[in-house]
């Protein structure tokens, strides 16, 4: 059986925390299909190109440098042509270019091998909008996190607070419906899910309850 956890939802649903838990749990790889979203759109704007341009964009996707790792410290690091673009990346204007690319389907066809060749490893846990319904649709088990929309974006607004960056929670309200609209109604993979995966809201949940329950879950599944 392939060692594959897919957690899939909405922006601020806290897939990103909990998969980078999970994975940390079980001694996983982790894929954060999102980052090369985001990495896609910045290596295009550095390159000049608009974000529209699904072939241009697919033909650089398929050859950027792409480095996910950790500082010394346990962080996360990420980086495109040997530049850290860790923080670059985690703005909320990234993230909605990174909505934007992912709307191509030139862009979405460059990156599905290299998505699926992180299941080479010995378990993986993979975050995004489309891991379970597309990039792994036979994965033993798929969690879509979800979350009611005020919530998720009280907490995209204390993560930036916490980060020191400046925030509006009108703006943000405004940035992730318009995000949740782009990524539910685009013509391929759009964000949903699929028929057999488990869906859990995390609205009145803690961090650490989300992920005892996938890994109480995944124990079911795998045994681990």
């Amino acid at each position: 059986m392939a060692l594959i956890i897919t957690i899939d939802g909405p922006s601020g649903s806290g897939k990103g925390t909990v998969s980078r838990a999970v994975a940390k749990s079980l001694g996983w790889s982790l894929l954060d299909s999102g980052a090369l979203y985001r990495l896609v759109a910045l290596a295009g704007l550095k390159a000049g190109l608009r974000l529209d341009d699904g072939p241009a964009l697919a033909r650089l996707a398929e050859r950027l440098d792409i480095r996910f790792g950790s500082t010394a410290d346990g962080s996360e690091q990420i980086k495109l042509s040997g530049e850290d673009v860790t923080a670059a990346i985690r703005t909320e204007e990234a993230g909605n270019n990174a909505s934007k690319v992912a709307a191509l389907i030139p862009v979405r066809e460059a990156l599905l091998g290299r998505q699926r060749r992180f299941a080479e490893s010995a378990g993986l846990v993979a975050d995004g909008r489309d891991m379970g319904t597309v990039v792994f649709p036979d994965a033993p088990l798929k969690i879509f996190l979800v979350a009611d929309a005020t919530e998720r974006t009280q907490r995209r607004y204390k993560q930036l607070k916490e980060k020191g960056v400046p925030a509006s929670l009108a703006d943000l309200s405004q940035e992730i419906a318009e995000r949740d609209r782009r990524d539910a109604n685009r013509s391929v993979a759009p964000l949903m899910a699929s028929s057999d995966a488990v869906v859990l809201d995390s609205t009145h949940l803690l961090v650490d309850e989300v992920v005892a329950i996938v890994l109480s879950l995944a124990k079911e599944r795998f045994g681990k």
